[in-house]
C-alpha cells in the first residue's frame, strides 16, 4: 500500500479522458445559479510539475496530453480542457498539470465547495501546501481531509446544496477497490440518489475490471459509459493499456461531445492499429 504516487502518471492518456470529462461537467454545473459541492474521494497532490522527477522517470505525459498541445482543430470537450490547462501555464509551456481537485478549484463559483479526501500521509501533505497557496476566497471554499475518501463521501451526504459532483478514482493498487467501489456507490446513491458521480477505472488484464463494470451497468438511474484504449495489451498481461469513465446522472450534453472526442482521442493517443473507443449510455 501507498506506493501509488498520481505524480508518476500526471497528464498521461488516462488523465486526459478523466479530466476532459470531468471539466466538461464542471462548466455544465455552472450554467445554473445554485451552488454545488465537488466531493474528490482520491485528491492526490492537487498539482504537478512535469519537470519533476516523478514525472520525467516515467514520462507518460509524452502519449497523453503532450500529443494534443499542437493540434490546431479540436474537439470542443478537449478544448475546454486544454484551456484549464494553458490558465496554470500562462507562457505556453504546459510544465504544471491540473489534477481534479485544482480543476474544480479554477472551475467553481463564490457559492461553490470543494471537499478534498487523500489518505496518502505524503500526498495528503502536499495537497495541504498547495491549497494554503490558494487565495483567501478559495481556501475558505476548501477542505481537505487526511482519511479513507470512500469513507468520508459517505458522510458528507447528502451536502446541504443538494447538487454535487463526486470524483472517484482510486488508484486500484488494492484490488478489493474493483469490488468496494460498487458497493460504495450503492450506499452513496442511497443517500443522494440526485447527484452527479464520476467514476474512472484502469483498463488492465484483470477480470475485477470487467467484474466491476457489469455491476455498475445494472445501476438503475441515468449513466454514460465511455472508455479508451490505447494500444494492444502486453502479451505478460501489466500493464495500463486505456481507461475508462462511468458516469451516474450524467449532463445530458455529455454523450454527443464525447461522440465527437472519443474518436478524434483514439486517433491522436492512440500508439496501434488497436486503438478504440466505446461509448454507451443509460438514460431512464
Amino acid at each position: 500500500m501507498f506506493s501509488y504516487r498520481h505524480a508518476f502518471h500526471a497528464g498521461n492518456h488516462a488523465d486526459v479522458l478523466k479530466h476532459s470529462i470531468f471539466v466538461h461537467i464542471l462548466k455544465y454545473y455552472n450554467r445554473k445559479a445554485s451552488p454545488y459541492w465537488v466531493i474528490d474521494t482520491h485528491a492526490g497532490g492537487g498539482l504537478y510539475d512535469l519537470r519533476h522527477d516523478w514525472s520525467t522517470e516515467t514520462a507518460e505525459v509524452a502519449d497523453g496530453l503532450d500529443r494534443l498541445l499542437d493540434i490546431d482543430v479540436r474537439p470542443a470537450l478537449i478544448n475546454d480542457f486544454l484551456d484549464e490547462i494553458e490558465r496554470l501555464n500562462p507562457d505556453g509551456v504546459a510544465n504544471i498539470y491540473p489534477g481534479s481537485p485544482w480543476l474544480a478549484l479554477q472551475c467553481i463559483r463564490g457559492d461553490d465547495r470543494v471537499r478534498l479526501f487523500e489518505l496518502h500521509p505524503s500526498e495528503a501533505e502536499i495537497l495541504r501546501q498547495n491549497v494554503d497557496e490558494l487565495d483567501r476566497r478559495l481556501k475558505r471554499q476548501c477542505m481537505v481531509y487526511q482519511t479513507d475518501g470512500f469513507k468520508g463521501l459517505i458522510a458528507m451526504l447528502p451536502p446541504p446544496s443538494r447538487r454535487a459532483i463526486t470524483i472517484i478514482d482510486p488508484p486500484y493498487e488494492d484490488k478489493n477497490d474493483y469490488r468496494k467501489l460498487p458497493v460504495i456507490l450503492d450506499q452513496a446513491l442511497k443517500r443522494f440518489a440526485t447527484g452527479c458521480y464520476l467514476i474512472w477505472y484502469p483498463k488492465v488484464s484483470r477480470s475485477e475490471v470487467t467484474q466491476m463494470t457489469r455491476a455498475l451497468e445494472k445501476i438503475k438511474l441515468p449513466w454514460l459509459h465511455a472508455s479508451l484504449t490505447v494500444h494492444k495489451p502486453a502479451a505478460s498481461g501489466r500493464g495500463l493499456y486505456g481507461s475508462g469513465v462511468f458516469v451516474v446522472n450524467p449532463p445530458w450534453t455529455l454523450y454527443d461531445e464525447l461522440s465527437s472526442a472519443l474518436p478524434w482521442l483514439a486517433e491522436h493517443l492512440g500508439r496501434d492499429e488497436f486503438a478504440n473507443y466505446t461509448l454507451s449510455q443509460q438514460t431512464t
